[in-house]
């Protein structure tokens, strides 16, 4: 047991977050995060669940300007108020800006990237050599 938790804090990786790693891994992202199936609720509690672990490991995905974060921050707002768009505001180059999109697609792109980074860096850990030359690919 030791042994075990020296080795995942020398990766950097505590045993919690390589429970939540795991468990990111199994996941099936096209079931978990279907909002028809689901519920805008459910998926946002999804995405609320895996993105503070993306944080602490920083691989929390940023697209349009905009983190992860934002998405679910902002999601969770326009679900409270029954809204059919999510505004969502950010900060590019000291502007404050926003975006607008519908908010299930909000709540799928927010859990969709919170469970993807884990699986991300699960697949990094396990492919990593296979990039390095002299391994057998050609370049």
């Amino acid at each position: 047991m030791k042994k075990i938790v020296l080795a995942a804090v020398a990766f950097g990786v505590t045993l919690g977050s390589a429970n939540l790693l795991e468990e990111a891994v199994k996941l099936d992202v096209k079931k978990v995060c279907d909002v028809k199936t689901n519920g805008l609720e459910k998926v946002i509690g999804v995405a609320e669940k895996f993105n503070p672990e993306a944080i602490k490991l920083g691989v929390e995905f940023k697209r349009l300007g905009i983190r992860n974060r934002e998405y679910i921050k902002y999601t969770k707002e326009a679900i409270k108020k029954k809204q059919k768009e999510a505004v969502i505001k950010y900060k590019e180059k000291g502007k404050e800006k926003s975006q607008t999109f519908p908010t299930d697609y909000a709540a799928w792109r927010a859990c969709t990237f919170a469970i993807r980074a884990l699986q991300q860096v699960k697949e990094a850990e396990e492919t990593w050599r296979l990039a390095v030359p002299g391994d057998g690919f050609k370049f």
